[in-house]
């Protein structure tokens, strides 16, 4: 079947503008803002994640009954349209792409920069390099070997010695009675506060948050979300070692 030249010419404008798209996409992505801007997105993405999985923990200190529940009722979201535990599954491929969108940003951020000056500072850093951010790539990189770690514990359980399918109580309470899974966690956890007190302010001012005044507000605000999450995240793990709940 032979196409008339007026099929023929719309046919190669939509090829030309698929190929513009793209190739706008690509610049996008090659660029350093671009890269800055996909981890902004991201880590808000995944910041948003970490806070509600966060908040689901406390229910601990309301008992088997309700964190089993709440773990349940997680897998029936979107019934009936969804299946049963689509959702779950629709999140963790969600998080999975942010996940390696951010991460794969960061490294080619920190390549690129290394690049640029691949020999280093004949000067000690600036007083202002604080701490978080010198141990941001660090961090980052220890982040993501404990949420391997994490998932072998309460998802797939390989990790935990008293795994119990379906009974998360059980599992978190069987997991914090043992001390080194306690030093694993708040470690993490300590990094995880660093990564979100750095990592806000900077996401911020990619975002376009510049002038000296929002700064000020940004930099409480990460802060203050950083030490609620990585502190609320550490309550549950200390009171089950502390005998607080079992």
């Amino acid at each position: 079947m032979s196409l008339t030249s007026g099929e023929a010419a719309s046919t190669v404008d939509r090829v030309v503008t698929d190929l513009e798209r793209r190739s706008n996409v690509r610049r996008f992505w090659d660029s350093t803002i671009g890269k800055k801007i996909v981890m902004a997105v991201s880590g808000a993405l995944l910041l948003a994640f970490v806070f509600a999985h966060m908040v689901g923990n406390l229910k601990t200190f309301l008992g088997a009954d309700d964190l089993n529940h709440y773990a349940h009722w997680l897998r029936t979201i979107g019934e009936p349209v969804l299946h049963y535990a689509w959702f779950l599954w629709i999140q963790r491929v969600v998080l999975l792409v942010a996940l390696v969108l951010h991460v794969t940003a960061a490294v080619q951020l920190v390549r690129r920069d290394l690049r640029a000056r691949p020999v280093g500072y004949v000067h000690r850093r600036p007083v202002r390099a604080t701490f978080a951010v010198r141990t941001m790539r660090w961090g980052g990189a220890t982040l993501a070997v404990f949420v391997v770690w994490h998932i072998l514990d309460f998802t797939v359980g390989t990790v935990n010695r008293d795994f119990v399918s379906g009974d998360p109580y059980h599992n978190l309470v069987a997991d914090f009675q043992v001390w080194w899974v306690n030093v694993i966690y708040l470690v993490a956890l300590a990094m995880l506060g660093l990564h979100i007190h750095h990592g806000f302010a900077s996401a911020a001012r990619t975002l376009g948050v510049t002038s000296a005044r929002r700064e000020r507000v940004i930099k409480i605000l990460g802060s203050t979300t950083a030490v609620v999450i990585a502190g609320g995240y550490a309550l549950v793990p200390v009171a089950i070692m502390t005998g607080l709940v079992d």
